[in-house]
Protein backbone atom coordinates (compact mmCIF):
# COMPACT_ATOMS: atom_id res chain seq x y z
CA UNK A 1 0.00 0.00 0.00
CA UNK A 2 1.30 3.43 -0.92
CA UNK A 3 1.47 6.06 1.82
CA UNK A 4 0.88 8.76 -0.80
CA UNK A 5 -2.02 6.84 -2.39
CA UNK A 6 -3.42 4.65 0.42
CA UNK A 7 -6.45 3.47 -1.60
CA UNK A 8 -4.51 2.66 -4.76
CA UNK A 9 -3.85 -0.95 -5.73
CA UNK A 10 -2.12 -2.08 -8.88
CA UNK A 11 -4.80 -3.88 -10.93
CA UNK A 12 -2.39 -6.65 -11.98
CA UNK A 13 -0.85 -7.27 -8.55
CA UNK A 14 -1.54 -10.64 -6.91
CA UNK A 15 -1.49 -11.56 -3.22
CA UNK A 16 1.82 -13.34 -3.81
CA UNK A 17 3.31 -10.20 -5.39
CA UNK A 18 2.04 -8.06 -2.52
CA UNK A 19 3.91 -10.26 -0.06
CA UNK A 20 6.99 -10.06 -2.25
CA UNK A 21 6.67 -6.26 -2.25
CA UNK A 22 6.66 -6.21 1.55
CA UNK A 23 9.64 -8.55 1.71
CA UNK A 24 11.61 -6.51 -0.84
CA UNK A 25 10.81 -3.22 0.90
CA UNK A 26 12.08 -4.55 4.23
CA UNK A 27 15.22 -6.04 2.68
CA UNK A 28 16.09 -2.86 0.82
CA UNK A 29 15.36 -0.71 3.87
CA UNK A 30 17.95 -2.66 5.85
CA UNK A 31 20.52 -3.55 3.21
CA UNK A 32 20.34 -0.77 0.60
CA UNK A 33 19.22 2.60 1.95
CA UNK A 34 21.90 2.91 4.67
CA UNK A 35 24.70 2.09 2.20
CA UNK A 36 24.01 4.65 -0.52
CA UNK A 37 26.70 7.15 0.44
CA UNK A 38 29.35 4.47 0.97
CA UNK A 39 28.53 2.76 -2.33
CA UNK A 40 28.70 6.14 -4.07
CA UNK A 41 32.19 6.72 -2.65
CA UNK A 42 33.45 3.32 -3.83
CA UNK A 43 31.53 3.50 -7.15
CA UNK A 44 29.99 0.07 -6.71
CA UNK A 45 27.83 -1.98 -4.41
CA UNK A 46 29.56 -4.59 -2.26
CA UNK A 47 30.13 -7.74 -4.31
CA UNK A 48 28.60 -9.91 -1.59
CA UNK A 49 25.40 -7.87 -1.79
CA UNK A 50 24.59 -9.72 -5.02
CA UNK A 51 24.71 -13.00 -3.10
CA UNK A 52 22.53 -11.55 -0.33
CA UNK A 53 19.92 -10.47 -2.88
CA UNK A 54 20.02 -13.91 -4.46
CA UNK A 55 19.64 -15.66 -1.11
CA UNK A 56 16.66 -13.40 -0.37
CA UNK A 57 14.95 -14.54 -3.57
CA UNK A 58 15.12 -11.10 -5.15
CA UNK A 59 17.00 -11.97 -8.34
CA UNK A 60 15.23 -13.21 -11.48
CA UNK A 61 11.89 -14.16 -9.89
CA UNK A 62 10.36 -14.71 -13.35
CA UNK A 63 12.64 -17.63 -14.13
CA UNK A 64 11.45 -21.21 -13.62
CA UNK A 65 12.21 -23.05 -10.41
CA UNK A 66 14.54 -25.44 -12.24
CA UNK A 67 16.98 -22.56 -12.73
CA UNK A 68 16.57 -21.18 -9.21
CA UNK A 69 13.80 -18.68 -10.00
CA UNK A 70 10.35 -18.37 -8.46
CA UNK A 71 8.16 -19.32 -11.46
CA UNK A 72 6.85 -15.75 -11.44
CA UNK A 73 6.05 -13.19 -14.14
CA UNK A 74 6.97 -9.62 -14.97
CA UNK A 75 4.80 -8.44 -12.08
CA UNK A 76 7.28 -9.97 -9.64
CA UNK A 77 10.13 -8.08 -11.33
CA UNK A 78 8.09 -4.88 -11.26
CA UNK A 79 7.33 -4.91 -7.53
CA UNK A 80 11.02 -5.50 -6.74
CA UNK A 81 12.10 -2.71 -9.11
CA UNK A 82 9.50 -0.38 -7.60
CA UNK A 83 10.61 -1.02 -4.03
CA UNK A 84 14.28 -0.74 -4.98
CA UNK A 85 13.74 2.68 -6.58
CA UNK A 86 11.44 3.72 -3.73
CA UNK A 87 14.22 2.91 -1.25
CA UNK A 88 16.36 5.65 -2.84
CA UNK A 89 18.77 3.28 -4.55
CA UNK A 90 20.44 3.87 -7.91
CA UNK A 91 23.58 1.82 -7.23
CA UNK A 92 22.38 -1.78 -7.46
CA UNK A 93 22.30 -2.95 -11.10
CA UNK A 94 19.20 -5.09 -10.56
CA UNK A 95 17.46 -3.96 -13.72
CA UNK A 96 20.37 -4.79 -16.02
CA UNK A 97 20.97 -8.16 -14.36
CA UNK A 98 17.53 -9.51 -13.48
CA UNK A 99 15.00 -7.77 -15.70
CA UNK A 100 17.05 -7.50 -18.89
CA UNK A 101 20.11 -9.75 -19.24
CA UNK A 102 18.71 -12.84 -17.57
CA UNK A 103 15.90 -12.86 -20.11
CA UNK A 104 18.28 -12.79 -23.03
CA UNK A 105 19.69 -16.03 -21.65
CA UNK A 106 16.31 -17.55 -20.83
CA UNK A 107 14.52 -16.36 -23.94
CA UNK A 108 17.17 -17.15 -26.54
CA UNK A 109 19.75 -19.47 -24.98
CA UNK A 110 20.06 -23.14 -25.83
CA UNK A 111 19.08 -25.57 -23.10
CA UNK A 112 22.76 -26.24 -22.41
CA UNK A 113 23.42 -22.51 -22.05
CA UNK A 114 20.45 -21.98 -19.74
CA UNK A 115 21.40 -24.91 -17.52
CA UNK A 116 25.00 -23.70 -17.36
CA UNK A 117 24.41 -20.04 -16.57
CA UNK A 118 20.97 -19.34 -15.10
CA UNK A 119 21.49 -21.02 -11.70
CA UNK A 120 24.50 -18.71 -11.18
CA UNK A 121 22.39 -15.73 -12.18
CA UNK A 122 19.51 -16.39 -9.77
CA UNK A 123 21.86 -17.01 -6.82
CA UNK A 124 23.96 -13.90 -7.41
CA UNK A 125 27.11 -15.96 -7.95
CA UNK A 126 27.20 -14.79 -11.55
CA UNK A 127 26.53 -11.08 -12.19
CA UNK A 128 25.23 -10.15 -15.63
CA UNK A 129 25.87 -7.15 -17.86
CA UNK A 130 25.16 -6.37 -21.50
CA UNK A 131 27.67 -4.55 -23.72
CA UNK A 132 25.73 -2.73 -26.44
CA UNK A 133 26.86 0.91 -26.52
CA UNK A 134 30.15 1.88 -28.13
CA UNK A 135 32.06 5.17 -28.00
CA UNK A 136 30.66 6.13 -31.41
CA UNK A 137 27.37 4.24 -31.30
CA UNK A 138 24.42 4.88 -28.99
CA UNK A 139 20.83 4.11 -29.89
CA UNK A 140 21.78 3.01 -33.43
CA UNK A 141 22.68 -0.59 -32.63
CA UNK A 142 23.07 -1.52 -36.29
CA UNK A 143 26.19 0.66 -36.38
CA UNK A 144 28.21 -1.30 -33.80
CA UNK A 145 31.81 -1.93 -34.88
CA UNK A 146 32.85 -4.67 -32.44
CA UNK A 147 33.67 -7.72 -34.56
CA UNK A 148 33.49 -11.46 -33.93
CA UNK A 149 35.34 -13.66 -36.43
CA UNK A 150 35.01 -17.44 -36.38
CA UNK A 151 38.32 -19.27 -35.96
CA UNK A 152 37.93 -23.00 -35.46
CA UNK A 153 35.99 -23.68 -32.26
CA UNK A 154 36.23 -20.04 -31.15
CA UNK A 155 35.18 -16.56 -32.12
CA UNK A 156 37.84 -13.85 -31.93
CA UNK A 157 36.26 -10.62 -30.67
CA UNK A 158 37.77 -7.15 -31.01
CA UNK A 159 36.22 -3.83 -30.06
CA UNK A 160 35.27 -1.55 -27.20
CA UNK A 161 32.13 -0.69 -25.26
CA UNK A 162 31.15 2.12 -22.92
CA UNK A 163 28.48 3.01 -20.32
CA UNK A 164 28.31 -0.62 -19.17
CA UNK A 165 26.22 -1.09 -16.02
CA UNK A 166 27.66 -3.81 -13.74
CA UNK A 167 30.94 -3.36 -15.60
CA UNK A 168 33.04 -3.96 -12.48
CA UNK A 169 31.21 -6.97 -11.10
CA UNK A 170 30.03 -8.79 -14.21
CA UNK A 171 30.99 -12.45 -14.39
CA UNK A 172 28.85 -13.05 -17.47
CA UNK A 173 28.85 -10.37 -20.18
CA UNK A 174 26.55 -10.32 -23.20
CA UNK A 175 28.52 -8.73 -26.03
CA UNK A 176 26.86 -7.30 -29.14
CA UNK A 177 29.17 -7.90 -32.11
CA UNK A 178 29.16 -8.08 -35.91
CA UNK A 179 29.67 -11.61 -37.24
CA UNK A 180 28.96 -10.49 -40.83
CA UNK A 181 29.45 -6.73 -41.39
CA UNK A 182 28.03 -7.01 -44.94
CA UNK A 183 24.57 -8.00 -43.66
CA UNK A 184 23.68 -4.93 -41.59
CA UNK A 185 21.22 -5.83 -38.82
CA UNK A 186 21.23 -9.46 -39.94
CA UNK A 187 24.97 -9.64 -39.30
CA UNK A 188 24.72 -8.95 -35.54
CA UNK A 189 25.13 -11.70 -32.95
CA UNK A 190 25.25 -11.90 -29.15
CA UNK A 191 27.98 -13.71 -27.24
CA UNK A 192 28.16 -14.61 -23.57
CA UNK A 193 31.66 -13.94 -22.24
CA UNK A 194 32.70 -15.63 -19.00
CA UNK A 195 34.92 -12.81 -17.82
CA UNK A 196 36.85 -14.43 -14.95
CA UNK A 197 40.32 -15.16 -16.29
CA UNK A 198 39.29 -14.27 -19.84
CA UNK A 199 42.35 -13.37 -21.90
CA UNK A 200 41.86 -10.27 -24.06
CA UNK A 201 39.13 -8.85 -21.81
CA UNK A 202 39.90 -5.57 -20.07
CA UNK A 203 37.86 -3.45 -17.71
CA UNK A 204 38.55 0.21 -18.41
CA UNK A 205 38.00 3.24 -16.22
CA UNK A 206 34.98 3.70 -14.00
CA UNK A 207 32.99 6.55 -15.51
CA UNK A 208 32.34 9.57 -13.29
CA UNK A 209 28.71 10.41 -13.96
CA UNK A 210 26.45 13.27 -12.93
CA UNK A 211 24.47 10.85 -10.79
CA UNK A 212 24.17 7.16 -9.96
CA UNK A 213 27.63 7.34 -8.42
CA UNK A 214 27.26 3.98 -6.70
CA UNK A 215 26.70 2.10 -9.94
CA UNK A 216 29.76 0.43 -11.47
CA UNK A 217 29.48 1.93 -14.94
CA UNK A 218 32.66 1.23 -16.93
CA UNK A 219 34.36 1.11 -20.26
CA UNK A 220 35.27 -2.36 -21.55
CA UNK A 221 37.73 -3.45 -24.23
CA UNK A 222 38.26 -6.69 -26.17
CA UNK A 223 41.58 -7.44 -27.86
CA UNK A 224 41.76 -10.74 -29.76
CA UNK A 225 39.45 -12.15 -27.10
CA UNK A 226 38.77 -15.81 -27.88
CA UNK A 227 35.28 -16.95 -26.90
CA UNK A 228 34.13 -20.56 -27.41
CA UNK A 229 31.66 -20.95 -30.26
CA UNK A 230 29.28 -22.65 -27.86
CA UNK A 231 28.88 -19.24 -26.15
CA UNK A 232 27.11 -17.77 -29.19
CA UNK A 233 23.69 -17.01 -27.71
CA UNK A 234 21.17 -19.41 -29.23
CA UNK A 235 23.85 -21.13 -31.27
CA UNK A 236 22.96 -19.39 -34.57
CA UNK A 237 24.71 -16.38 -36.08
CA UNK A 238 22.80 -13.30 -37.16
CA UNK A 239 20.05 -13.44 -34.50
CA UNK A 240 21.44 -10.66 -32.31
CA UNK A 241 19.45 -7.71 -33.62
CA UNK A 242 16.19 -9.66 -33.36
CA UNK A 243 17.10 -10.69 -29.81
CA UNK A 244 17.86 -7.08 -28.86
CA UNK A 245 14.64 -5.70 -30.35
CA UNK A 246 12.57 -8.41 -28.68
CA UNK A 247 13.83 -7.45 -25.22
CA UNK A 248 13.84 -3.65 -25.52
CA UNK A 249 10.12 -3.14 -24.68
CA UNK A 250 10.56 -4.78 -21.27
CA UNK A 251 13.71 -2.74 -20.67
CA UNK A 252 11.86 0.48 -21.42
CA UNK A 253 8.92 -0.54 -19.27
CA UNK A 254 11.22 -1.35 -16.36
CA UNK A 255 12.78 2.13 -16.66
CA UNK A 256 9.29 3.59 -16.39
CA UNK A 257 8.54 1.43 -13.33
CA UNK A 258 11.61 2.74 -11.53
CA UNK A 259 10.97 6.31 -12.62
CA UNK A 260 7.42 6.38 -11.32
CA UNK A 261 8.57 4.93 -7.99
CA UNK A 262 11.35 7.48 -7.55
CA UNK A 263 8.99 10.36 -8.37
CA UNK A 264 6.50 9.04 -5.81
CA UNK A 265 9.24 8.80 -3.18
CA UNK A 266 10.31 12.38 -3.93
CA UNK A 267 6.79 13.72 -3.42
CA UNK A 268 6.33 11.78 -0.20
CA UNK A 269 9.62 13.09 1.21
CA UNK A 270 8.69 16.63 0.20
CA UNK A 271 5.30 16.43 1.89
CA UNK A 272 6.96 15.29 5.11
CA UNK A 273 9.57 18.04 4.90
CA UNK A 274 6.96 20.72 4.15
CA UNK A 275 5.02 19.73 7.24
CA UNK A 276 8.09 20.01 9.48
CA UNK A 277 10.03 22.94 8.00
CA UNK A 278 9.05 26.37 9.31
CA UNK A 279 9.22 29.65 7.39
CA UNK A 280 8.17 32.89 9.10
CA UNK A 281 6.62 30.91 11.92
CA UNK A 282 4.48 28.64 9.74
CA UNK A 283 5.05 25.19 8.19
CA UNK A 284 5.88 25.36 4.49
CA UNK A 285 2.77 23.32 3.76
CA UNK A 286 0.61 26.18 5.06
CA UNK A 287 1.65 28.31 2.08
CA UNK A 288 -0.55 28.12 -0.99
CA UNK A 289 2.35 27.83 -3.43
CA UNK A 290 3.73 24.77 -1.63
CA UNK A 291 0.29 23.16 -1.56
CA UNK A 292 -0.27 23.77 -5.26
CA UNK A 293 3.17 22.50 -6.28
CA UNK A 294 2.76 19.29 -4.30
CA UNK A 295 -0.80 18.83 -5.55
CA UNK A 296 0.45 19.04 -9.14
CA UNK A 297 3.27 16.62 -8.39
CA UNK A 298 0.92 14.14 -6.75
CA UNK A 299 -1.38 14.24 -9.77
CA UNK A 300 1.55 13.69 -12.15
CA UNK A 301 2.79 10.72 -10.13
CA UNK A 302 -0.66 9.13 -10.11
CA UNK A 303 -0.90 9.57 -13.88
CA UNK A 304 2.50 7.91 -14.22
CA UNK A 305 1.50 5.01 -11.97
CA UNK A 306 -1.63 4.31 -13.98
CA UNK A 307 0.25 4.48 -17.30
CA UNK A 308 2.87 2.05 -15.97
CA UNK A 309 0.20 -0.29 -14.62
CA UNK A 310 -1.60 -0.22 -17.97
CA UNK A 311 1.62 -1.26 -19.70
CA UNK A 312 2.42 -3.96 -17.15
CA UNK A 313 -1.07 -5.39 -17.67
CA UNK A 314 -0.53 -5.43 -21.41
CA UNK A 315 2.88 -7.04 -21.00
CA UNK A 316 1.40 -9.76 -18.81
CA UNK A 317 -1.29 -10.56 -21.37
CA UNK A 318 1.21 -10.49 -24.22
CA UNK A 319 -0.06 -7.37 -26.02
CA UNK A 320 2.51 -4.70 -25.11
CA UNK A 321 4.04 -3.33 -28.30
CA UNK A 322 7.29 -1.41 -28.68
CA UNK A 323 5.58 1.93 -29.30
CA UNK A 324 3.46 1.77 -26.14
CA UNK A 325 6.45 0.75 -24.01
CA UNK A 326 8.36 3.66 -25.53
CA UNK A 327 5.54 6.08 -24.68
CA UNK A 328 5.67 4.94 -21.07
CA UNK A 329 9.42 5.37 -20.87
CA UNK A 330 9.33 8.83 -22.47
CA UNK A 331 6.39 10.21 -20.48
CA UNK A 332 7.41 8.81 -17.11
CA UNK A 333 11.07 9.83 -17.36
CA UNK A 334 10.07 13.37 -18.35
CA UNK A 335 7.58 13.46 -15.48
CA UNK A 336 10.14 12.06 -13.05
CA UNK A 337 12.68 14.80 -13.82
CA UNK A 338 10.03 17.54 -13.68
CA UNK A 339 8.53 16.37 -10.40
CA UNK A 340 11.86 15.88 -8.65
CA UNK A 341 12.99 19.36 -9.75
CA UNK A 342 9.85 20.88 -8.20
CA UNK A 343 10.32 18.85 -5.04
CA UNK A 344 13.95 19.88 -4.67
CA UNK A 345 12.87 23.55 -4.70
CA UNK A 346 10.74 22.93 -1.61
CA UNK A 347 13.85 21.87 0.30
CA UNK A 348 15.56 25.17 -0.51
CA UNK A 349 19.33 25.15 0.05
CA UNK A 350 19.22 21.69 1.61
CA UNK A 351 17.90 20.33 -1.65
CA UNK A 352 21.28 21.15 -3.19
CA UNK A 353 23.23 19.17 -0.59
CA UNK A 354 24.04 15.58 -1.55
CA UNK A 355 23.44 14.38 2.01
CA UNK A 356 19.74 14.82 1.29
CA UNK A 357 18.11 12.05 -0.78
CA UNK A 358 16.23 14.62 -2.88
CA UNK A 359 19.57 15.97 -4.20
CA UNK A 360 20.71 12.48 -5.16
CA UNK A 361 17.35 11.82 -6.82
CA UNK A 362 17.75 14.99 -8.87
CA UNK A 363 21.17 13.94 -10.15
CA UNK A 364 20.23 10.30 -10.60
CA UNK A 365 17.02 10.92 -12.55
CA UNK A 366 18.52 12.76 -15.51
CA UNK A 367 19.88 9.67 -17.25
CA UNK A 368 16.40 8.14 -17.36
CA UNK A 369 15.73 10.24 -20.47
CA UNK A 370 18.89 8.87 -22.13
CA UNK A 371 19.43 5.16 -21.57
CA UNK A 372 17.15 2.45 -22.93
CA UNK A 373 16.95 4.57 -26.09
CA UNK A 374 16.97 8.36 -25.85
CA UNK A 375 13.55 9.95 -25.55
CA UNK A 376 14.08 11.69 -28.89
CA UNK A 377 14.72 8.38 -30.68
CA UNK A 378 11.74 6.78 -28.94
CA UNK A 379 9.46 9.61 -30.08
CA UNK A 380 10.51 8.76 -33.64
CA UNK A 381 9.55 5.15 -32.96
CA UNK A 382 6.15 6.16 -31.56
CA UNK A 383 5.55 8.53 -34.50
CA UNK A 384 5.86 5.66 -36.96
CA UNK A 385 2.60 4.28 -35.56
CA UNK A 386 0.65 7.52 -36.14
Amino acid sequence: MSELFPDYRCPWETDDQRLLREHAAEFFRKEVTPNQERWAEQHQVDREFWNKAGAAGLLCPELPDEYGGADGNFGHEAVIQHELSFSGDTAFGFNAHSTICAHYLYGFGTEEQKSRWLPQVTSGEGVLAVAMTEPGTGSDLQAVRTSAVRDGDDYVINGSKTFITNGSHCDLLLVVAKTDPSQGAKGISLFVVETNGQVGFERGRVLHKIGQHGQDTRELAFTDMRVPARNLLGGVEGQGFYQLMKQLPRERLSIAVGGAAMAEAAVLQSVRYAKERQAFGRPLLDYQNTKFVLAECKADVLAGKTLVDHCIGRYLDGTLDAATASMAKVWVSDMQCKVIDKCLQIFGGYGYIMEYPIARMYADARVQKIYGGTNEILKELVAREL
